[in-house]
């Protein structure tokens, strides 16, 4: 299926590792121009060598704090001075420290805002006036599918990141019908973080082989497998096609079916 994506320009955030990544790389591969950020530069540098394999766009890297309103809006500039504009904006981020309620502190939950929302609000607000010229204007966050069935240990996730479906509703009345916004809620798929999970679950000998622990996490999977970070970027890199054109405050869960809600 060809998407129409070639030639235009993509801001995706997070993406040195991850779905981040995999949504940066799917849109790559389509032939846009990708700019990806994160704060480690040495995981940035490496990771766009790893999308401009697949790329048959451009592919930039800059490095960034998104807990940071100046390093955003250097951000979206540097992309609209390499590229001449924006088209598309993916936002990513990683995710807030577990725990239970009792156990999470304020400022816990004042960080996991400004890391998770704030970042979206303050990206958005900068990305805007490149989008709405744009004739393809689209926005797509990645949340979790915690927004719509809560995850246990999870509170900051669970309560933090509903206020991005929120705002995904709200802007995409608001902004239309210059740009589109969307919501993805990824499920378990098999990234460098739960692999990191599965091993050290091997290590603690609750599971015999790493297949044996990513097949506990298949377990309430109606698809029976967990997810591949590919497949969740070709997701990503619809929703900002020609193809998706008449898709707009939408919550989409990649999850294999486990969402019951």
């Amino acid at each position: 299926m060809k998407l129409g994506l070639v030639g235009d320009t993509a801001l995706v955030t997070a993406a040195s590792s991850g779905l981040g990544k995999a949504s940066a790389t799917a849109l790559a591969s389509e032939g846009a121009n990708v700019v990806i950020c994160s704060r480690s530069e040495s995981n940035l540098d490496a990771a766009a060598e790893d999308i401009r394999e697949e790329a048959t766009g451009d592919v930039v890297a800059v490095p960034a704090d998104l807990t940071d309103p100046d390093d955003i809006q250097a951000l979206v500039d540097a992309t609209v001075d390499e590229f001449g504009g924006l088209d598309h904006l993916v936002t990513s981020a990683g995710g807030p420290p577990s725990g239970p309620f009792l156990e999470t502190a304020e400022r816990d939950w004042y960080e996991a805002y400004d890391l998770l929302v704030m970042s979206v609000v303050r990206t958005l607000t900068a990305a805007h006036p490149h989008l709405e010229e744009s004739e393809k204007g689209t926005v797509t966050c990645v949340t979790s599918t915690s927004v719509e069935e809560p995850i246990e240990g999870l509170v900051l996730s669970n309560a933090v990141r509903r206020g991005v479906v929120g705002l995904v509703k709200t802007v995409a009345r608001e902004l239309a019908p210059d740009i589109r916004a969307n919501v993805v809620m990824p499920g378990a798929h098999e990234t460098p973080r739960i692999s990191e999970l599965v091993e050290a679950a091997v290590e603690r000998g609750e599971y015999d082989t790493y297949d044996q622990g990513l097949e506990a996490w298949a377990d309430p999977i109606p698809l029976g497998r967990v997810g591949q970070p590919e497949e969740f970027g070709d997701v990503v890199a619809f929703l900002a096609s020609d193809r998706a054109s008449f898709v707009t405050g939408a919550s989409l869960p990649v999850d294999g079916g486990r969402l019951r809600s």
